[in-house]
């Protein structure tokens, strides 16, 4: 790894940066309600905007035969559309920008001989079918909002965001190979501590696709209180979905989503705050104590946002922190893990 020129890990760090770029406009994509704008998956030729008022006619067209328009937006004008074309627009832009960031320096850094680390040209190979896998994610996603319902799947709103998630993990992990070389690949002290975090990731992965669920169902916008829903700490609704639908209720009904989703940000902060109260029980380096501080820092942190955000009733800044923190959560937790994994 030490001989791999640096210019790959500026280039990991630029491809990070882009992931998380996508991942924000992503966010207020679908809190601006713009995600069905653009009815056409055109790869190539679709990275050129309407460029005169009779391309955006023939733009306006297209959408208006589309299920969103004619079930909720039939009031729309011209003007209104560029409005959420915008929007899905740049979401498709970033994610064409990003895909080109990753394929054209990985073909000139594998034929020019820079990835002399064959487990490094095997990690980058699988970062790019993630970013390919993605990018179709995306356009699946979409689709299940052309057809009858103008509603997107939440199943598939959540495959969307774990696939990006996934993808900008697997880049921060390999960063993290250049920025914190590996001395000794078999380390087994701290081996509980590894198992906690193991297990954090685990969680918090678990809580943010039950974010996607509540955002895919719009379950935000109910029971703008805390910590009771409402006057009830159990909502009757859930009860009652539950004795109709079983266990599929956990995932369909919005309250329901919207329970475990609060429930599980609890249990995260606490459980965390469980795993630093352990590690300071250890001879840990400062390194690591100070990556588990972070963790829990930006879980209580997000925690917060997360309040906050139901409170206020899903207001798009709100949201799209929620979802930034969530993403720097994440990241925090990769980074801390590979602290425990390896010595280094």
């Amino acid at each position: 790894m030490n001989k791999t020129p640096k210019i790959i890990e500026k280039w990991l760090i630029l491809g990070a940066i882009l992931v998380i770029l996508m991942i924000v406009i992503g966010g207020i994509t679908r809190l601006t309600q713009s995600g069905l704008s653009i009815v056409h998956w055109k790869p190539i030729t679709g990275i050129v905007p309407p460029l005169n008022e009779k391309d955006w006619q023939i733009e306006f067209e297209h959408y208006q035969s589309s299920p969103e328009f004619q079930l909720k937006n039939a009031h729309y004008n011209l003007d209104d559309f560029k409005k959420i074309f915008f929007w899905e627009y740049l979401h498709r832009f970033m994610g064409r920008l990003t895909g080109i960031v990753f394929i054209i320096p990985f073909l000139y850094f594998s034929f020019s001989g820079k990835i002399r680390d064959n487990r490094l040209f095997r990690n980058l190979l699988i970062i790019l079918l993630l970013g390919s896998l993605q990018g179709y994610a995306g356009w699946y996603m979409v689709k299940s909002g052309l057809v009858d319902n103008p509603h997107v799947s939440h199943y598939r709103l959540a495959i969307h965001l774990g696939l990006a998630l996934l993808l900008l993990s697997f880049i921060v992990w390999e960063i993290l190979k250049f920025r914190i070389p590996i001395i000794n690949f078999d380390y087994p002290k701290h081996k509980k501590i590894r198992q906690l975090l193991g297990l954090t990731v685990v969680l918090i992965s678990t809580q943010i696709i039950f974010g996607a669920f509540m955002s895919g169902l719009k379950a935000g916008y109910a029971y703008p209180t805390f910590p009771k829903m409402g006057e009830e700490w159990i909502p009757q609704s859930i009860l009652n979905s539950f004795n109709d639908l079983g266990f599929i209720s956990l995932v369909e009904n919005p309250i329901s989503v919207q329970f475990i989703h609060r429930w599980l940000g609890a249990s995260a902060l606490i459980f965390i705050f469980l795993v630093y109260l352990r590690s300071t029980k250890e001879v840990i380096s400062s390194r690591q104590l100070k990556s588990i501080k972070m963790v829990l820092h930006t879980t209580s942190l997000q925690f917060v946002l997360g309040v906050l955000t139901l409170l206020f009733s899903v207001p798009i800044i709100l949201g799209i922190l929620h979802q930034l923190v969530a993403v720097m959560l994440l990241m925090t937790l990769v980074v801390s893990y590979y602290l425990f994994r390896y010595k280094t």
